[in-house]
């Protein structure tokens, strides 16, 4: 009753950010492009976390997956073609307050952004990666990727790719200081939520592949990724990517791995014939390069002229 005493109190959020909150725009992708399946999870996550649109980053580069930016209600920066993790680098090391996420492409990350990927990934600065993998040039039509297989037809390789692919998770587990990294696939909806979050949780370069559909140039790579269900392995462990019963039972097989081994998850990665579904790696003490960047967070304008002076006059002739 009104004005009556009592200990009865709701702790209730000063503001609650719905789905719909976090949607923007129409997305232009091709019906049945797996890039849908990734925005409806990441806006998912962001509802999860209640991160505030205000303090949160999407940066990408060029290509389909690219556009995705433009279709979340946060900030977001549409960059130069492989382009993003420089950016995204720099937004964190100058406020490593804001929420930072990277989606790129098998083109714009493995062939034009392949050093700067590389260097982000020793650099470990604390920030989501999305690779998503269709293993073509979509929005220029159908040209080879440095991922697509031996035999691939495309416009520039009419008679099939002669080059073997490069392989994005077992480049990432090569690289030195490499902190997290996770596979899933866009039909598994379930188990990229759950791989997004975990690494969205992780503290570091978090490197999440998405192995993609694209149903308009790659359509029989479509069909055999999503029926072959002897090649798909579900990596089990207590520190690892856990799903529900119900979508572990999904998976035709099943297998132990501990993501603390390195040099198992680079066994597993290298496997040609088996595609495994989970979290490979994982090192919660790699140093992370943004921690320097937070050196002077909240200095004022004055403070920060007045060290800058202090330091040039130590050169002072």
């Amino acid at each position: 009753m009104y004005g009556l005493k009592t200990d009865i109190a709701l702790d209730l959020p000063s503001k609650y950010y719905s789905l719909e909150g976090y949607e923007k725009g129409v997305a232009r992708w091709c019906p049945g492009c797996g890039d849908h399946a990734v925005l409806t999870n990441m806006q998912k996550l962001l509802r999860e976390k209640q991160l505030d649109p205000a303090k949160t980053v999407f940066v990408s580069g060029i290509g389909c997956s690219s556009r995705f930016p433009h279709y979340m209600n946060t900030y977001g920066f549409h960059g130069l073609h492989g382009r993003a993790f420089p950016v995204a680098e720099g937004i964190k090391f100058r406020r490593p307050d804001l929420d930072v996420f990277v989606v790129t492409g098998d083109g714009d990350c493995c062939s034009i952004g392949a050093g700067a990927w590389i260097h982000a990934i020793r650099y470990n600065i604390n920030m989501t990666v999305l690779l998503l993998n269709n293993e073509i040039y979509g929005l220029t039509k159908k040209q080879v990727s440095p991922t697509s297989r031996i035999g691939t037809i495309s416009n520039t390789t009419p008679d099939g790719s002669i080059l073997p692919p490069l392989s994005p998770v077992q480049t990432t587990l090569g690289v030195s200081n490499v902190s997290f990294v996770a596979q899933t696939a866009d039909w598994n909806p379930a188990h990229m939520y759950e791989t997004i979050k975990a690494a969205y949780e992780h503290k570091g370069f978090s490197f999440v592949h998405v192995i993609q559909r694209c149903p308009i140039f790659q359509i029989g790579l479509v069909d055999e990724l999503t029926s072959n269900k002897d090649a798909m392995v579900y990596l089990e462990h207590e520190n690892g990517i856990t799903v529900s019963e119900e979508i572990a039972k999904t998976f035709k097989n099943k297998e132990s791995h501990n993501p603390t081994n390195l040099s198992a998850a680079r066994d597993l990665a290298i496997s040609q014939e088996k595609i495994y579904m989970g979290l490979l790696y994982q090192n919660k003490n790699a140093p992370c390069y943004d921690d320097y960047g937070a050196s002077n967070l909240g200095y004022t304008v004055e403070q920060k002229e007045e060290a800058l002076n202090r330091e040039l006059d130590r050169y002072a002739i």
